[in-house]
C-alpha cells in the first residue's frame, strides 16, 4: 500500500470509529537492528535503522481528559482517563499509546489533554522489528505537537522508553525509539546509549547492489516474558561483580578477570555484550571506510555470540542464518530481543531469490512454520503525514 493510501485508510478508520474526522495523521517506522543486540540497556553501542514499514496514527484532541484508542489490527478498543494511566495487563496493545501519552506528559511537565487515536500498521508484529516503538513514536510525535510539549526527538525517544519500562512493563533500552524518531533514508543510526549521541551512518546497500532481507520466522516473542529480564539481570550482576556501573565500561582485556570471578553463565552473558559493542564500532568503521560488503563477518560473529553466549536464538533463527549464508548472503544474524522473531541477511540482489527459495524449502523440510521473507530499505523517521 502506498503512503497516501495508508493515510487515507487510517483517516477513514478514525472517522468510522469515532464519528468525526481526525486533526491529522502521524506515522513512525519500525526498525531493524543491523548490529548491536542487548547492548542498549548496558549503555553500549547500537546500529539500527528505520525501515520502510510504518505505523500510522490518526489523532484528535478531546475537550476532556479521556483517552480512547482503536486500531485496524485489533478488535479491541480501549479507553482511560489520562491521569489514571498505569501498568495494567488489561491494556493489551493500548499500553503502547497510553504509555506514550503518560510519558510525554511526564517529561514535559504538562497535565496533557485527552485524545482519540486510531492506528493502522504494516510493521509485522512479533518479528523483532519494533512494531511497539512505531506505535509509541507516532503517538508521542503527534502529542508533542498537539499539546505543544516542545520535546526534542531525543526526548521523545526517552518518552518511548519510559512508556515501555513503566507502563508496558518491558525492561528495554532506548534503541528502538531512537531509530524510529531519528532515522534517515539510506542511513543507519549509530547510537551511543550512554551519552545518547546519535550519528547518521550511510549504508550504501543500493549503491553496492545489496538488499537487506528480513526472514521472519513467524515465531512470536514477547519482551515482557522472563527470558529478556533474566538476561538483563545477568548483565547487571556481571557489572556489579566487576565493580562498574555498566558493561559499557569493560573492554575485551577485562574478560580474563571476568571469567575468573564469574559463574559460566554470567561470564558468557558479559562476554557477548563486551564483544558485541566492539562489533558495532567495527561495523561503523567498515561502513565508512570500506563499504557494506565488508561487514558480513561481523554480522555472522554477532549471531554466533547471541546463539552461544547470550543464548537467545532458536532453531528457526539458526536455520535461517545458516541457509542464507550457504546460499550467498554476505552475512546474516538474528535481530531483535530473541526467543523468536526475525533474522536478517545482507545479500547481493542476484542472490535474493535463491536464498528465499532455499530458506522456504529448509523450513518445510524441518517441519517449521512458513517464514515471511521480504526486503527492507532504510527510511525516514517519524513524521506528520497530513
Amino acid at each position: 500500500m502506498t503512503t497516501s493510501r495508508n493515510i487515507d485508510s487510517v483517516s477513514a478508520g478514525f472517522e468510522k470509529h469515532f464519528g468525526y474526522a481526525p486533526t491529522g495523521v502521524w506515522s513512525a517506522p519500525g526498525r531493524v537492528n543491523l548490529i548491536g543486540e542487548h547492548t542498549d540497556y548496558n549503555l553500549g553501542f547500537v546500529l539500527p535503522f528505520a525501515i520502510n514499514r510504518r505505523t500510522y496514527a490518526a489523532i484528535s484532541l478531546r475537550d476532556d481528559n479521556l483517552v480512547r484508542v482503536a486500531s485496524a489490527f485489533s478488535p479491541d478498543s480501549h479507553e482511560v482517563e489520562l491521569g489514571a494511566i498505569t501498568k495494567n495487563p488489561a491494556n493489551d496493545w493500548a499500553a503502547y499509546p497510553f504509555g506514550a501519552a503518560w510519558a510525554v506528559a511526564k517529561l514535559s511537565n504538562l497535565s496533557g489533554q485527552g485524545f482519540d487515536a486510531y492506528f493502522e500498521s504494516d510493521v509485522p508484529v512479533g518479528a523483532g522489528l519494533s512494531s511497539s516503538a512505531a506505535i509509541e513514536c507516532s503517538t508521542a510525535l503527534a502529542l508533542n505537537e498537539l499539546w505543544q510539549a516542545n520535546l526534542t526527538r531525543s526526548q521523545l525517544a526517552r518518552a518511548g522508553q519510559l512508556a515501555e519500562n513503566e507502563i508496558v512493563g518491558a525492561p528495554t533500552g532506548i534503541m528502538d525509539q531512537s531509530a524510529s524518531l531519528l532515522g534517515e533514508r539510506d542511513h543507519a543510526v549509530f547510537l551511543d546509549c550512554k551519552s545518547l549521541e546519535a550519528q547518521a551512518i550511510e549504508l550504501g546497500f543500493d549503491r553496492e547492489g545489496l538488499e537487506l532481507m528480513i526472514i521472519d520466522t513467524q515465531v512470536s516473542h514477547r519482551l515482557t516474558d522472563g527470558g529478556y529480564a533474566t538476561r538483563r539481570a545477568a548483565c547487571e550482576l556481571g557489572a556489579s561483580q566487576m565493580s562498574v556501573t555498566s558493561l559499557r565500561e569493560l573492554s575485551e582485556s577485562d574478560l580474563a578477570k571476568a571469567e575468573e570471578i564469574m559463574d559460566d553463565v554470567t561470564f558468557r552473558r558479559v562476554r557477548h555484550i563486551v564483544t558485541e559493542n566492539n562489533r558495532v564500532l567495527e561495523t561503523v568503521a567498515n561502513l565508512k571506510q570500506l563499504g557494506p560488503k565488508s561487514i558480513g563477518a561481523l554480522l555472522n560473529a554477532s549471531h554466533v555470540s547471541m546463539r552461544d553466549d547470550f543464548e537467545i536464538s532458536i532453531d528457526e533463527l539458526d536455520t535461517a542464518v545458516d541457509v542464507a549464508v550457504r546460499h550467498g548472503a554476505i552475512g546474516a544474524r538474528m535481530t531483535g530481543g530473541g526467543f523468536g522473531g526475525a533474522a536478517i541477511a545482507l545479500a547481493p540482489i542476484e542472490k535474493v531469490s535463491e536464498i528465499t527459495l532455499a530458506v522456504l524449502a529448509e523450513f518445510e523440510l524441518l517441519g517449521y512454520g512458513k517464514p515471511n521473507i521480504f526486503a527492507v530499505t532504510a527510511d525516514q523517521g517519524a513524521r506528520r503525514d497530513r
